[in-house]
């Protein structure tokens, strides 16, 4: 039975029940596995781009400064979901408290909103790079770097306060079930049996500020990278500029084409499992695939691992 209280002849909701992968319960041990696997994964390769960047003076440039950021903050966002879903995998009824609810849409929405910013922070980088080489010292101070990065996540907090916030001062009668396996702002709207116009308006300008602003400021970036990269007379330039920025645009066309089929499609007409796939790959696997892209793309981070792999299995021959 679920746990409430009642108050003024209605049934107050104090516990959600994910529906998530409620249909394949036959194969709850093999998700179980999946997503510990995948979640390692993130956590190894999250850590070792962090590492590496600490260590290898090759990479104490503001580039992989915000590349370290961007890995501490995937491994947040993957924890803000995967142990939850793990835990729930062993139990028959895969509940989640109210106040578990809120706190996992505090975390997944400041962490989501921060690699918006973040991502576009990284963009003006690679923009000064290549368009204000000369400027680029000035430009990208440590300074900067630093403003850019708090401001990122001073930009994600206060987006995710000022839903968290509104989202407590709804009235939750009934159902508790989500369709889910995570508590998301949309998903708690549905729920309501109060007025929710002022939650759903503040979510449409979030949308547009810390969504769509970051992203249109980060095409926009690229599309004069692209120009100055096509006046450069050599091939080998030329090549040479556009390997710095693969990484980066591969990470961002992921995260933001994800994010935006994952809440930009409509509401109707899609499948449990369609959500769930959808919402798998924005939260799940994109943060184990951002490791994966710069340590594939990247010679420089390539060079690093390779060297701190070594430097761990081999201590001795470090150097050699």
């Amino acid at each position: 039975i679920t746990p409430s209280f009642e108050m003024s002849n209605q049934t107050f909701v104090t516990e959600f029940i994910f529906l998530g992968f409620s249909n394949h319960s036959n194969l709850w041990s093999f998700f179980f596995l999946v997503f510990l696997v995948i979640y390692l994964t993130t956590l190894l390769g999250n850590v070792l781009i962090i590492t590496a960047t600490r260590v290898s003076p090759a990479l104490h440039t503001p580039m992989y400064y915000f590349l370290s950021s961007l890995s501490f903050l995937d491994i947040c966002y993957t924890s803000t979901t995967i142990p939850v879903m793990l835990v729930n995998f062993f139990r028959e009824k895969k509940t989640i408290s109210y106040e578990g609810c809120l706190s996992q849409i505090f975390f997944l929405l400041t962490c989501a909103g921060t690699e918006c910013v973040l991502l576009a922070s990284m963009a003006y980088d690679r923009y000064v790079a290549i368009c204000h080489p000369l400027q680029y010292p000035v430009l990208m101070s440590v300074k900067v770097c630093i403003c850019l990065v708090t401001g990122s996540w001073l930009c994600g907090l206060v987006n995710s306060v000022t839903h968290t916030v509104l989202a407590a001062t709804l009235t939750l009668c009934g159902p508790n079930k989500i369709s889910h396996f995570l508590c998301d702002i949309p998903l708690i709207l549905k729920l309501s049996c109060s007025d929710t116009s002022v939650n759903e308006s503040v979510l449409h300008v979030a949308s547009a500020t810390i969504g769509l602003s970051p992203c249109l400021f980060t095409a926009g970036s690229y599309i004069f990278i692209i120009s100055a990269i096509l006046r450069i007379p050599s091939s080998q330039g030329r090549s040479k500029c556009f390997s710095t920025c693969a990484s980066h645009l591969t990470v961002v066309i992921v995260f933001f084409g994800t994010a935006n089929f994952n809440y930009a499609r409509p509401s109707e007409g899609y499948s449990l499992d369609m959500d769930i796939l959808v919402s798998v790959f924005f939260c799940v696997v994109t943060p184990m695939m951002n490791p994966i892209i710069y340590s594939l793309r990247n010679k420089d981070v390539k060079d690093a691992l390779k060297k701190l792999t070594t430097g761990f299995i081999f201590p001795n021959n470090i150097n050699l």
